[in-house]
């Protein structure tokens, strides 16, 4: 048989609207035959699905191999009232509990189920530890969401519903002309750039085509599965970040550090995802195989900036 009629895998993703699901589609769809699950379908491979009220449309399970879940509201969006907490963690854990027992419904079993994650999961206190896979987990709000979101994609294995699962802690995915990167640069480019608080916290981030290539490495790896740090070997704090992205864009940085507590006035306990980071280490899908293209700061601002 020709590789042209070889039927490809089909994938079913969660998180349709995102920039990786997106960024899958452009890099992956000549090997396989991408779904996505949304609150609103749009096209012939989009299917709905309704989180709170436990409906989903089960077509868009026919003969899937593989799912991505991507899903989960936006943690840096708005402020963390008690409403978005509650929100942050039940488009995680509830979700995947959906598809978990929508795939018990239909006696179905997966090749593979990859689970976003975060560096967050660990302790996000200023230190010089590198954290790997192994080290003791945070005791903040974002490390008790990370947990519980690990443990939901941990019974696609426990009930042998799948039969590798993968579970990727991300940094900060930087991508060209969205997230967090553009932000930041907008800013810059607007002569009002500054570091944020001390600027000694640890920025972990890894570029988007990196994060694509490592879901394809995850699916294609038949012996790789578990948990991994998916950042960049690179560690960076935002001070130097903010640097770099100001001689990339040829301006200066006149104002000084944005001050903590205007940080914490704007944006409550939420401020903390700007004001904390950890050094984290992704030697372990390094020593599975995996090759980072983008292994230094420079060489993604290089390519995105």
């Amino acid at each position: 048989m020709t590789d042209s009629l070889k039927t490809k895998p089909i994938v079913l993703v969660t998180g349709a609207n995102g920039m990786v699901a997106k960024k899958l589609v452009e890099f992956l769809s000549d090997s396989y035959s991408f779904r996505f699950l949304t609150r609103k379908a749009t096209s012939p491979n989009q299917f709905e699905w309704d989180i709170p009220n436990k409906k989903i449309d089960v077509k868009a399970f026919e003969g899937v191999q593989h799912i991505i879940h991507l899903a989960g509201a936006n943690i840096s969006d708005r402020r963390w009232t008690k409403k978005q907490k509650t929100n942050i963690l039940s488009s995680r854990i509830e979700s995947a509990q959906l598809i978990l027992s929508t795939l018990k419904a239909l006696n179905m079993n997966l090749d593979t189920f990859i689970s976003a994650s975060a560096v967050g999961i660990y302790d996000s206190k200023p230190s010089e530890k590198v954290f790997s896979e192994e080290d003791t987990k945070g005791s903040d709000f974002l490390a008790e969401v990370c947990t519980k979101w690990e443990a939901s994609a941990q019974s696609f294995k426990n009930e042998q519903i799948a039969k590798n699962v993968i579970i990727l802690r991300l940094g900060v995915i930087l991508a060209k002309n969205e997230g967090a990167l553009l932000k930041l640069t907008a800013v810059i480019k607007k002569g009002l750039g500054s570091a944020l608080g001390t600027g000694k916290q640890q920025f972990s981030w890894i570029h988007l085509e990196d994060m694509v290539r490592l879901i394809e490495f995850s699916l294609t790896k038949e012996n790789v599965q578990g948990t991994f740090n998916a950042v960049a070997p690179e560690h960076i704090s935002n001070e130097e970040l903010t640097k770099k992205l100001a001689h990339k864009l040829k301006k200066k940085l006149f104002l000084p550090n944005l001050p903590s507590f205007v940080l914490k006035l704007i944006f409550g306990e939420m401020a903390s995802v700007l004001l904390t980071g950890n050094k984290v280490s992704p030697n372990k899908i390094i020593a599975e195989g995996f090759t980072f293209k983008y292994k230094t700061i420079d060489e993604a601002i290089d390519d995105l900036v």
